[in-house]
């Protein structure tokens, strides 16, 4: 029986064994406070995400997506480094990390192992016009100033039969254990329809080579025809968690409110998952509300969350968001949560 039949099975269990009752609001969600938009867009160009680090002097390092409004993220987006003094800025644009003329660099992701700091990425090699041939790649360094080394196993997670053909947006973890493990978005097709879930690979060398899990995909709702995407992992106070944006109201799935009809895209909460192995993650609660909830402005796409530590705990949630303000999303200030309860 394949991992995948086996896992379908599972979700369909625990959704007829749930309630139709809305999703809780997490304890994190309740923690946030709004704060500013950051990164207006260079001229001629459009930014898009923020993957956030403090450096060893308190200062705010962010490596982002910057792509030319002439051309298109799949096939010209690059990496770029940005640095502030706090993390509501103002920012400097110290250029770029990641930028070629043969691939796209896109929706980085950066932590720090020891004393190495680790950034992973969507790579995509213009395999066909509309990107969804998808690939992760890595990349180390000693100091974020650089230089950045290129794993040589790049793209460490491929695009496979599979996978759908597609591996991207990853998320970096260390297990307990030491393992590494990078969640990251696969594609998978049910009834003719292609569907995006969650799967993993894991290795014990930062720069790999990456196996994939025999229990793929991790998460997914493809048997109820809904997607989810955009995955930010991590381990903290003996939990794995996993926030996602709900691109096709998986909330209202699993409340039994489900309409088969969704505007796609992150114009919905977010959602909020914990794991004790990071296999099994059970049900969601709230994990950020809208920009329309949080600043009054028209409903937009709020995605690509990461989050930015400070000694060992959540200190600010950074979302991408392209409403009226034309920058690359906003951040909420953090206080004082140290884990979802257990129940």
């Amino acid at each position: 029986m394949s991992a995948r039949y086996i896992s379908i099975v599972a979700l369909v269990l625990g959704l007829l064994s749930q309630s139709a009752a809305a999703l809780e609001e997490s304890a994190l969600v309740k923690s946030m406070v709004p704060g500013p938009f950051l990164l207006p867009s260079p001229e001629g160009t459009w930014t898009w995400g923020m993957a956030p680090i403090y450096d060893d002097q308190g200062k705010v390092h962010i490596f982002n997506s910057i792509i030319p409004k002439s051309g298109t993220w799949s096939k010209h987006s690059k990496i770029a480094h940005w640095v502030a003094d706090q993390p509501e800025g103002p920012y400097t644009l110290l250029g770029d990390v990641f930028a070629s003329d043969s691939a796209a660099y896109h929706n980085p992701q950066i932590s720090k192992v020891g004393d190495t700091f680790v950034l992973v990425f969507l790579l995509n090699h213009y395999k066909d016009e509309n990107g969804s041939k998808q690939e992760v790649g890595i990349a180390t360094a000693k100091s974020l100033m650089g230089p950045w080394l290129e794993s040589p196993h790049n793209p460490i997670i491929k695009a496979t039969a599979e996978n759908g053909q597609h591996a991207s947006n990853p998320t970096f973890v260390v297990a307990p254990d030491g393992e590494f493990r990078i969640y990251h978005k696969t594609m998978t097709t049910v009834d003719g329809e292609v569907f995006r879930e969650i799967s993993l690979a894991t290795s014990n060398n930062i720069a790999g080579p990456y196996i994939v899990s025999d229990k793929n995909p991790v998460l997914s709702y493809a048997a109820q025809k809904v997607d989810i995407e955009d995955p930010y992992a991590f381990y903290y106070n003996g939990m794995y968690y996993m926030i996602v944006e709900d691109r096709q109201d998986v909330s209202a799935l699993l409340a039994g409110k489900h309409t088969g009809k969704v505007r796609k895209g992150g114009f919905r909460p977010g959602l909020l998952y914990k794991s004790k192995d990071g296999f099994d993650w059970g049900t969601p609660s709230i994990a950020y509300q809208t920009n329309e909830i949080y600043f009054g402005h028209k409903l937009a796409r709020s995605e690509r969350p990461s989050i930015l530590w400070k000694d060992g705990k959540p200190d600010y949630l950074y979302l991408a968001c392209h409403d009226d303000d034309p920058s690359a999303g906003y951040i909420l200030k953090i206080n004082g949560w140290n884990g979802e309860m257990i129940k």
